[in-house]
């Protein structure tokens, strides 16, 4: 039997959305405000979930003290209160969209966590706009 455990963290950040092989004019009929030269921010929150086995000897899937100080490690500290497009070189030349931030978040939490635990993230950028994604079975 194997259970899923998640925990929970929020940070704050800015970006545009913006292609610099299109025109403004199509970036802004494409991305609309979200292409305000000025950019934009949003309160993020972030769950991660693990799936496992509970192991017999500490009850554990996995410890969530760990989980949080990796959380906040290798995303919080890294992203919190940061120009994503100007201060984060993953979006240097990648458009920081929900999507590619989870894509990025995904891969740095993978990294390293051990891969008998299956990983599950989810990204919220406003109450009503999240992406997720998780290991393939």
């Amino acid at each position: 039997m194997k259970v899923k455990v998640s925990r929970r963290a929020t940070f704050n950040a800015a970006h545009r959305l913006h292609n610099n092989l299109w025109s403004d004019a199509k970036n802004k009929e494409i991305f609309g405000k979200c292409n305000n030269p000025y950019y934009h921010g949003h309160n993020y929150t972030l769950f991660t979930s693990v799936t496992g086995k509970v192991c017999k000897e500490t009850g554990f899937v996995i410890d969530l003290g760990y989980l949080n100080n990796l959380v906040n490690e290798l995303i919080i500290d890294y992203l919190d209160h940061k120009n994503l497009n100007l201060e984060i070189i993953e979006f240097r030349d990648l458009n920081p969209t929900l999507e590619n931030m989870l894509i990025v978040i995904y891969n740095k939490l993978r990294n390293k966590i051990d891969e008998k635990y299956r990983l599950e993230v989810k990204l919220f950028e406003t109450e009503n706009n999240f992406a997720e994604i998780s290991d393939l079975e």
